[in-house]
């Protein structure tokens, strides 16, 4: 029997407004506001990156919502990963799953991501003019497992392994007494009636997760973008404009080449899932030190897709995730739902590689 895979599409909730953003950020404020203000930085660079089939969604809209899973479920994508937002007990842009909870729609798999990084004005995750600060005791991680386990981990559609509800964290480097503060998480779930948590921690850079195994992660996630395997090297132009106290404007890297880097890589020893990119521009959020990824086609994801499919051997039936980082991070120019320029291109690619594994 051919392994069987299940292809989980990381999805941005920021597609509606919410008090903070509106105070920090202007009236009205969505992921759209910074989509449609890119503009192209050169020759051919492709911005902005606009929708199509499902145009520029509002997330409190039911229908929105069932949409997306059907889009998602018609080219073979098993669940949704969804970023997740806790800061301190209180939650944000937590609207929309909100209601994907009380509704019990869609039907359609889902697990989170604990974004656990502060929120800043750069939208880069780096301490400078801290919106919303991100601490850590004891005492949250409890209270935070717990609002878990009763209220989100116990629906029938969250993706569990082995009877363990399955929960990212997204950086796990910068969360003090780690080891600790996983068994803390898995002492609540079972408290609470499963048998365990399976917490996985994604990897952006090599050394992100040096010990996986000794803090107690059941596996790691090979994110994409990999930071520490692309060219982040500015071009010949922008360095001039730094010395002449310009500032770099952007740096770019090509797809294709970006994806022989990610392929040449050796394979984790501890257990980990393989996770792929459509494409990546984030020039719609930032004006300066903006990173390009240049040449990305349908084509070339599908090829990176297949490789990573045929790589990838599951350790168990149920360990069998590939992740797809994003399913609508659109001001990252990092989406799979369909826009103007390749309509349901990526999609389509998606599909032609997951129906194998079905």
């Amino acid at each position: 029997m051919s392994k069987k895979l299940r292809a989980l599409a990381v999805v941005l909730p920021q597609f509606h407004p919410i008090p903070e953003n509106d105070k920090w950020w202007g009236k009205g404020f969505t992921e759209w506001t910074n989509v449609t203000k890119a503009k192209p930085r050169f020759k051919n660079h492709y911005q902005p990156h606009l929708p199509s089939d499902l145009g520029f969604y509002d997330l409190r809209l039911e229908q929105t919502r069932e949409e997306q899973a059907k889009l998602a479920k018609e080219h073979d994508i098993f669940g949704f990963c969804y970023y997740h937002y806790w800061f301190n007990g209180e939650r944000l842009i937590e609207q929309p799953f909100n209601e994907i909870l009380r509704l019990k729609k869609p039907d359609f798999p889902f697990l989170l991501c604990w974004a656990n990084e502060n929120w800043t004005r750069r939208w880069d995750g780096m301490d400078r003019e801290v919106l919303m600060q991100q601490d850590y005791s004891e005492a949250d991680h409890r209270e935070h497992a717990r609002y878990l386990c009763k209220d989100v981990f116990s629906d029938p559609r969250y993706i569990r392994v082995d009877n363990k509800p399955v929960f990212l964290f997204y950086n796990t480097h910068i969360i003090p007494e780690l080891k600790s503060s996983i068994a803390i998480w898995k002492e609540e779930a079972k408290k609470h009636g499963f048998d365990d948590l399976y917490i996985c921690g994604v990897k952006t850079f090599e050394s992100a997760i040096p010990n996986a195994k000794e803090v107690g992660l059941d596996a790691v996630i090979e994110w994409q973008p990999d930071w520490d395997n692309v060219n982040l090297k500015p071009s010949l132009w922008n360095r001039i404009k730094d010395k002449l106290g310009y500032g770099s404007s952007y740096k770019k890297d090509n797809y294709g080449e970006l994806v022989k880097r990610m392929l040449a890589k050796d394979e984790p020893k501890f257990k980990h899932y393989p996770c792929i990119t459509p494409s990546w521009d984030n020039t719609a959020r930032r004006k300066q030190n903006a990173f390009i990824v240049e040449g990305s086609t349908p084509e070339l994801y599908g090829s990176w897709l297949n490789e990573i499919c045929e790589k990838f051997e599951p350790e168990s039936e149920e360990e069998n995730f590939v992740f797809i980082n994003a399913w609508n991070e659109w001001a990252e120019g990092n989406h799979l739902e369909p826009d103007l320029k390749w309509g349901r291109g990526y999609l389509e690619a998606t599909k032609k590689i997951l129906s194998k594994y079905l």
